[in-house]
């Protein structure tokens, strides 16, 4: 049997000590490694042991019994929460980790949120019970009530109240229990089908520096935990990581969901050249993966983390950066820096670098400033290149706020597309969406299915200050083509020109990032943070009050709140925690003065004009976007 787990936590809750703890029972490794000696298996790059934060990803394997296991870990900072989120969907189990001194922060929230959303059966490890104000019974209640109403006690075994707990929640097990029964080996079964079913979350109390309790959580994890897969079917897998190696080679990393994948494979037009296992930094070479492994392949260039072999690919993304930097590269080659930002962007896709040629400038988009100096020790150390970052800016949205449309006509000499398009309002989240209202007879499939290509492969500029395109559902209308001087680049032209076209003299508003925060600090001071939230343009709900300490939550842009953290701390003395999370977006509170400030000039963009192409007498002629529409061929 092959199972994969995933550890995860709020940062420095002893997530890559519990790993080590977990491989050092398993008998994986000789000695357990320790963040602050700098020599564990996982977190084995120069910068995660400098910084003692896990930044990357990392797996390993161990053997318990008769199933071998994979584990995961996973990064706890929000800066690099992507990376965790992208592991989520290879696992079959999540474990938890909850320190029991700091109890569940807003983080731990975030990741419980996201595994519920997917289904996948949860443990939490109590971790730090040997510290001072360490409080186990609390933090269960914190769980329960933020996180997992199922989670039950399961560090003494079936005693009394778990017992109790398992048959209210079974009719089977309330019937045997009724009976006056115990059959451990009926609770355990049962046990498993509602851990499976989400309806229950062992918890385990422990150190995962000592290494107490550990042994009794892979316990509980062996016994309670069951996995089936078909290694005879045609393939399936999953990509969860893109890397490369010192050569600069690509590694992508799968897990095999049914069937079996060898060298030399053929994937799509591509095959598989090289495959490995991987344990830390060390990679196994091998020459078959089945169905429950995980591995990591050589060949593959054009997957990306989410795409699926033989399964559709997953556009589940909680996390998406609020914040965007200029990269300052003031010795360095422009082509240099930009080939080495777009390997890491193949790395983590969430950077979106991008080059403004009209302002010479490029960008990326970011989480943090932390992961701002990860990436100028990435490129210092990888790619020799000494790169600054400017300040980080707040990254901004548009959206339409009534239906408009739009339409755009390339036609140079022996080239021919029209298309055109109603936008709408769309839900909130939902970024763009496409649907189709042409018949097939005026505009075949094939010439539909690229259109709708190119709507979805690029963010659309709004008109407003550049900023990108969201919430908007893009409707084909009417489109033509020419029987012999359509061809597919042709199609991308009138598309993007259509949709410009359509922004141009559509209602448009800027959205803002805002965040949602979670304060506690000592009540003498909750007067003083609620008054920071009103000046800040923010909302909060009523504080909740025990007398010594106030907790306040609400939402704030994130333009002004993105720097309260150190406010807080120098007001407070240190005593006033702070964390926060994207909640989404919302209409900009000063979007005048941010319009204003970004100077944009949506005419002059010529990389994305609204203006269209028609041809007369054998040439090619430019026709200003306001005046196309009474040029058009297709009549709606």
């Amino acid at each position: 049997m092959y199972k994969t787990i995933g550890i995860l936590a709020h940062v420095d809750a002893g997530k890559t000590t519990l790993s080590e703890q977990i491989l050092y029972h398993a008998r994986a490794i000789r000695v357990p490694g320790r963040v602050d000696h700098q020599d564990t298996l996982l977190d084995y790059r120069p910068t995660e042991r400098r910084r003692g934060i896990t930044i990357f990803g990392a797996q390993a394997s161990f053997t318990l019994g008769e199933t071998d296991y994979y584990l995961v870990d996973t990064p706890g900072h929000v800066d690099f929460a992507a990376e965790m989120e992208r592991a989520l969907c290879v696992l079959d189990v999540a474990v938890v980790v909850v320190s029991c001194v700091e109890g569940v922060q807003a983080h731990t929230e975030t990741i419980c949120q996201m595994l519920t959303e997917r289904g996948i059966p949860t443990f939490f490890f109590l971790n730090k019970i040997d510290r001072e104000g360490a409080d186990v019974e609390r933090t269960i209640k914190q769980i329960q009530e933020r996180c997992a109403p199922g989670a039950l006690d399961f560090t003494q075994g079936y005693t009394h109240t778990l017992i109790e707990d398992l048959a209210q929640l079974d009719d089977e097990l309330l019937e045997h229990y009724l009976d006056g029964g115990f059959d451990e080996m009926l609770w355990q079964a049962r046990a498993g089908v509602l851990i499976a079913a989400g309806r229950v979350c062992p918890c385990y109390a422990g150190s995962a520096l000592g290494g107490s309790g550990v042994a009794a959580f892979l316990q509980g994890l062996e016994k309670l935990t069951h996995t089936r897969f078909d290694v005879n079917g045609p393939l399936q897998a999953r990509a969860y990581q893109v890397r490369h190696d010192e050569k600069g080679n690509r590694l992508v990393s799968l897990k095999i969901l049914r069937g079996r994948l060898h060298v030399k494979d053929a994937v799509g037009e591509e095959k598989i050249d090289e495959l490995f296992f991987c344990q830390g930094e060390r990679r196994i070479p091998a020459r078959e993966a089945v169905a429950g492994q995980l591995c990591a392949v050589k060949g593959l260039s054009q997957i990306r983390p989410g795409d699926g072999i033989g399964l559709p690919a997953l556009e589940e993304r909680t996390f998406r950066p609020a914040l965007a930097a200029r990269v300052i590269y003031e010795h360095q080659r422009l082509h240099e820096v930009l080939r080495a930002l777009k390997t890491l962007e193949d790395e983590e896709p969430l950077l979106a670098v991008t080059w403004q040629e009209a302002l010479q400038e490029m960008r990326v988009n970011v989480m943090g400033p932390i992961q701002l100096e990860v990436l100028a020790e990435q490129l210092q150390s990888r790619f020799g290149l000494t790169v600054t970052f400017g300040p980080c800016e707040v990254l901004y949205l548009e959206t339409v706020t009534a239906p408009t449309v739009g339409c755009g006509h390339f036609e140079p000499l022996r080239h021919y597309a029209e298309v055109h398009l109603r936008l709408e309002p769309g839900p909130r989240g939902s970024g763009i969406t496409f649907k189709s209202a042409c018949p097939v007879d005026q505009l075949e499939q094939n010439w539909q299915n690229l259109i709708r290509t190119h709507v979805l492969e690029k963010q659309h500029k709004g008109p407003l200050t550049g900023a990108g395109l969201t919430d908007t559902v893009v409707t084909l209308l009417a489109g033509r083509a020419h029987e012999k001087h359509t061809e597919g680049g042709d199609f991308r032209e009138a598309t993007y020109r259509a949709i410009r076209q359509g922004l141009f003299h559509a209602e448009v508003t800027l959205l803002e990032p805002v965040y949602a925060f979670r304060i506690a600090v000592p009540s003498p001071l909750a007067g003083r943070v609620m008054a920071d939230i009103s000046r800040m343009q923010g909302r909060f709900d009523p504080p909740r009050d025990d007398g010594e300490s106030a907790l306040i939550t609400g939402e704030a842009p994130v333009a002004n709140m993105m720097d309260y953290a150190a406010d807080l701390a120098a007001f407070t003395k240190g005593r006033g925690r702070i964390s926060q999370k994207l909640a989404g977006y919302r209409p900009c509170h000063n979007a005048d003065e941010v319009i204003a400030r970004s100077g944009y000039e949506r005419e002059r963009d010529e990389a994305n004009t609204a203006d269209s192409v028609f041809c007369s007498h054998g040439a090619g002629y430019r026709v200003r976007w306001d005046e196309a529409p009474a040029h058009m061929h297709c009549k709606l």
